[in-house]
């Protein structure tokens, strides 16, 4: 650990809505927030789940699982349209925003997965460091529910940590938090700043991210988005269907960050778009790891290990 590495980072969580579907837009709007963070001296920008271009939505309010229903595969189809692509810079503004400024950042996407093919997506998030440098895209392991009907199955191969400052920063998307093998993962690789995305709700946030300070004896940043019945795009196919159905909130944010001993430094917020930025101090870290450290001192891999596969997965080997 290099002398110069400092014990605090300061965090801007951006607990936003999406321009729904709209890549381009959404991303614009993003940007303005990574720059509000700069004045606020954040060396790290998180944003929610499937930020860009934004969550599945329709699906619950749609009838989402009607097999061969045109309705979902036009929806669908605008959906692979707006998704990332990488490879056709679709995150090049963001990566350059990062490093015109010097500051990392977390976010959800919906990623075209063109290594398999093109036609599919995957939730994923992507780490960019302050450099500019897309240091990690982690592909969710097991979409949740009803987001099995739009997102594949992701793979092992961004569960990695990566340094900065003296913090080892872990991310997870969502229900991934809930999966203990996948928190292990990162705890054993030497996470102590862990970041959970989420498309929003506070009943996802208000016990996990408390639960999984205490247990890793790590900060723990949760991050969710907004989306109210005003957000949805009347660009989007069968906008007027899924307006119709839509309650006043999909999702009211729930944004948070817990110590290291599981006790709030910003508790949930909840029902309004906003930068909320929280200093945290790695000597906190240091001082809960005395008594518990779970992949360290109070482990017994001679009794219990863990086999992680981190190779990307394909269909041609």
């Amino acid at each position: 650990m290099k002398p110069n590495k400092s014990d605090h980072l300061k965090i801007g969580l951006a607990q936003i809505a999406p321009v729904w579907l709209n890549k381009a837009k959404t991303t614009e709007k993003m940007i303005s927030y990574i720059k509000e963070a700069k004045k606020e001296s954040c060396n790290l920008v998180v944003f929610g789940e499937a930020m860009l271009p934004g969550y599945p939505f329709w699906v619950e309010l749609t009838n989402g699982a009607s097999f061969n229903s045109k309705v979902q595969k036009e929806i669908w189809a605008h959906y692979l349209d707006e998704s990332v692509n990488v490879g056709a810079g679709d995150i090049e503004s963001l990566r350059k925003e990062a490093s015109n400024l010097g500051v990392g950042l977390v976010f959800g996407s919906v990623e075209l997965g063109t290594d398999r093919g093109g036609h599919s997506v995957y939730c994923t998030l992507f780490y960019i460091d302050a450099y500019g440098n897309i240091k990690n895209n982690h592909r969710k392991l097991m979409p949740t529910y009803e987001e099995r009907l739009v997102w594949a199955q992701g793979d092992g191969h961004g569960l990695k940590v990566f340094p900065i400052e003296k913090f080892s920063l872990g991310a997870l998307n969502c229900w991934e938090n809930w999966m203990p093998l996948a928190r292990t993962a990162l705890y054993a690789q030497g996470e102590d700043l862990h970041v959970a995305l989420w498309p929003g709700n506070k009943r996802n946030t208000e016990n996990l991210t408390r639960f999984i300070a205490e247990e890793s004896r790590s900060y723990v940043v949760s991050v969710c988005g907004i989306f109210r019945k005003e957000d949805v795009n009347m660009e989007v196919p069968h906008a007027d269907l899924i307006l119709e159905n839509c309650p006043d909130f999909c999702a009211n944010g729930g944004s948070a960050v817990a110590a290291p001993d599981g006790t709030w430094l910003l508790e949930p917020q909840v029902g309004e778009e906003g930068l909320y930025c929280v200093e945290i101090d790695h000597t906190r870290v240091r001082e809960e790891r005395q008594n518990f450290d779970p992949t360290g001192h109070y482990s017994r891999p001679d009794v219990l290990q863990l086999k992680l596969n981190n190779e990307r997965q394909g269909t041609i080997v």
